[in-house]
């Protein structure tokens, strides 16, 4: 692989990021992936700290391998859990869901690498000039949950020309040719969410899982868009209720009443019709329960194939 910037920048063996999945991304699922050579991500979601303290402590136990914590920055224990960033010694940090800038006072006296999640042009340039934020991850409308409004093959190649820190895809991406076509948008790496819900090491409950492997390419629509907060999710009783509520114009707080828990529900008690079943659109390529290993060699194996097809 011709780039290795972001590999050598993070101490890991390729330019492979697990996406920060609330619900999802555990400190198995992340331990998994850093063994075989990625980031895996633990996705904080709006856990408690002591929570995110015991899935660190955790993954310290199950890797010697870089990993990163994803920090959602509306949560309401967002303070608690930075100080726990800095408290249990975590050095890379993703930002998602806000403003990271209250915040990088602290993680950057701590020497924390800092990664946000940026949906557009004008957020990576206000990120790319705040010390400590050393790559960015350019998130299209295709991934899965919460998502901005520009697709992956148009957002990649403006914000790589608008910034000088290595640009991570997400959205849209689960094989080789997903990944090969990022890397000739300009990407430095890849970020990789929808494939991972399937994983061996992934906790999701079964029902979940089979949703996802059920999936066709038509099988996707986003909620929130009248709030301003668009989610993507596979169809189902609970996404067309919430879409119909919506077209009914029904006001905000109650949109948020009946779509809390929701995710919850799907991921842990596997009621697949009644919960958020989120998903990236690519969910219609992922057909196959594979380990974490399995998927980022194929994600390689496949990436090399096509490198070499296209003599790059």
């Amino acid at each position: 692989m011709k780039n290795k910037e972001i590999c050598t920048l993070l101490g890991i063996d390729y330019p492979i990021f697990q996406g920060g999945m609330a619900w999802v991304s555990d400190a198995e699922l992340a331990a998994a992936v850093s063994n075989a050579g990625g980031l895996g991500i633990i996705a904080a979601g709006n856990a408690p700290k002591d929570w995110v303290v015991n899935e660190i402590r955790k993954i310290k136990g199950l890797t010697d391998k870089p990993f990163a914590l994803n920090l959602m920055l509306l949560s309401p224990f967002i303070d608690e859990v930075v100080d726990a960033v800095i408290e249990e010694g975590v050095k890379i940090v993703v930002t998602g869901a806000g403003n990271p800038g209250k915040y990088f006072s602290k993680l950057n006296e701590h020497g924390v690498k800092i990664i946000p999640v940026v949906p557009s042009v004008a957020q990576a340039i206000r990120m790319e000039r705040n010390d400590g934020v050393v790559a960015m991850i350019a998130e299209g409308a295709e991934a899965g949950g919460h998502v901005g409004v520009t697709n992956t093959m148009s957002l990649i190649p403006q914000i790589v020309d608008a910034v000088s820190l290595p640009v991570i895809a997400a959205g849209g991406i689960a094989d080789g040719r997903g990944f090969a076509a990022a890397m000739c948008l300009g990407a430095s790496g890849i970020q990789v969410g929808t494939r991972f819900l399937v994983a061996d090491e992934c906790n999701v409950s079964e029902p979940y899982k089979e949703k996802v492997l059920k999936a066709k390419d038509t099988s996707t629509l986003t909620t929130g868009n009248s709030t301003g907060h668009p989610v993507r999710v596979i169809k189902n009783k609970f996404a067309k209720k919430f879409k119909a509520m919506e077209d009914a114009r029904a006001d905000q707080a109650e949109l948020e009443a009946f779509g809390a828990g929701a995710l919850r529900k799907a991921v842990v008690e596997g009621d697949v019709d009644n919960g958020s079943v989120m998903a990236g659109q690519i969910a219609g390529l992922v057909n196959k329960k594979e380990s974490c290993k399995d998927i980022i060699e194929d994600l390689m194996k496949g990436y090399e194939e096509v490198v070499k097809g296209l003599n790059i």
